[in-house]
């Protein structure tokens, strides 16, 4: 019994010592509705750090988030999950983007800009980038097998969860968990 207590108070500690870990924990014990399939790593991951580029062709890494938490949502214009997903990625940005948060979609695999655009016209999506990964670079790097894939990153770029499959991100359920992680 003396053991556990000295275990809990260790862990307490450590929690209270490093906050990113405590607020990665308590954003885990919240998940609940779509966000159940959220998994959350032990231990934060290396980001992918191969180049993708701007809808304008100009070249960007995740680097260009660190210091903020980033949602980095993988999608396709022939993806009839992305599509579903999309317009609850936009109203979680409308909503919670800002300086220490933001939304970030790359079209991975082969996106004709054009169909980039329309693709977004069709769902009413505005809030968004038309990043772009047209040889799979990055998306390969970060072991994306499947479409949709939606990491989260902490401030440092490390990715710390991952939900595979198509979510309601403006529900509460996710706003929950990530208002934890972000802190607001």
């Amino acid at each position: 019994m003396k053991t556990l207590g000295l275990a809990l108070l260790y862990t307490a500690t450590m929690a209270l010592a490093n906050p990113a870990v405590a607020d990665v924990a308590a954003a885990e014990a919240m998940r609940a509705g779509d966000m159940k399939k959220l998994t959350f790593h032990s231990e934060a991951k290396e980001a992918g750090t191969a180049e993708f580029m701007t809808f304008e062709g100009n070249p960007l890494t995740l680097a260009e988030w660190q210091g903020k938490w980033t949602v980095v949502n993988f999608w396709a214009t022939w993806c009839a999950p992305c599509r579903h997903e999309m317009p609850m990625l936009s109203e979680l940005q409308a909503e919670m983007g800002g300086e220490t948060f933001e939304v970030v979609t790359i079209a991975t695999s082969r996106n004709p800009p054009a169909k980039m655009k329309a693709f977004f016209e069709e769902i009413g999506v505005d809030n968004l980038p038309l990043h772009r990964d047209p040889k799979s670079k990055l998306a390969r790097q970060m072991g994306v097998l499947g479409l949709p894939v939606t990491v989260i990153l902490n401030p440092e770029g490390k990715e710390v969860a991952r939900l595979t499959g198509d979510a309601d991100w403006s529900s509460d359920h996710a706003k929950a968990v990530l208002a934890t992680l972000t802190g607001g």
